[in-house]
């Protein structure tokens, strides 16, 4: 099974954070949940994002989510793969040069990478997805584009792999995001 880093901060999307580390953990995976400047037994904020018939989503607190490894003690060259939540935490994420450049290791080194909602304002940061197809929060549409890539607008529960890189717009896409993850991943689950 795969060991996946899993890229946290504050006000990341409660849904978006902690349905992946589960999920993934519980079909075999290893998952470490870390945050800058934070180490494992600290916690993030989450927030909860809803689409309730405003012309954006509207946000409410969420949980504290624990982490589960220390930032400091990340050696990306012994992870498989990387999930980026969605939420706030990518906006502010993609100013430490630290978490860029994790970032930009998975995508050079061509490991499977998963990114949800806003988690793609990280991926356009790295400066590594011109000509990649990628989908996002559609508030993130410009950040994509001028990133090189083409921005897939696509139905907010369905999912984009474009070969080892698996986007999503938002959480309620968790079922074809993680199935098409797990795809990238070679994980295979028999009944």
């Amino acid at each position: 099974m795969s060991k996946i880093l899993m890229l946290c901060g504050d006000y990341a999307e409660d849904y978006e954070t902690m349905v992946p580390f589960q999920a993934l953990q519980a079909v075999g995976h290893t998952v470490h949940a870390v945050a800058p400047d934070k180490k494992a037994g600290d916690f993030v904020m989450t927030a909860i994002h809803d689409f309730e018939g405003a012309q954006t989503y509207s946000e409410k607190p969420g949980h504290r989510f624990t982490l589960n490894f220390g930032f400091a003690d990340v050696k990306v060259d012994r992870y498989d793969a990387l999930v980026i939540p969605g939420g706030r935490a990518p906006e502010y994420l993609r100013m430490h040069a630290s978490v860029v450049a994790m970032t930009r290791h998975f995508l050079e080194e061509g490991k499977p990478v998963a990114a949800v909602c806003h988690g793609a304002q990280l991926l356009a940061a790295t400066g590594l997805i011109k000509g990649r197809r990628v989908s996002a929060y559609p508030a993130c549409q410009v950040e994509v584009e001028l990133a090189g890539a083409e921005y897939v607008g696509i139905p907010v529960d369905q999912a984009i792999t474009d070969g080892n890189l698996v986007t999503a717009p938002a959480w309620p896409a968790h079922p074809a995001w993680i199935g098409q993850f797990l795809v990238v991943l070679g994980t295979r689950i028999t009944l």
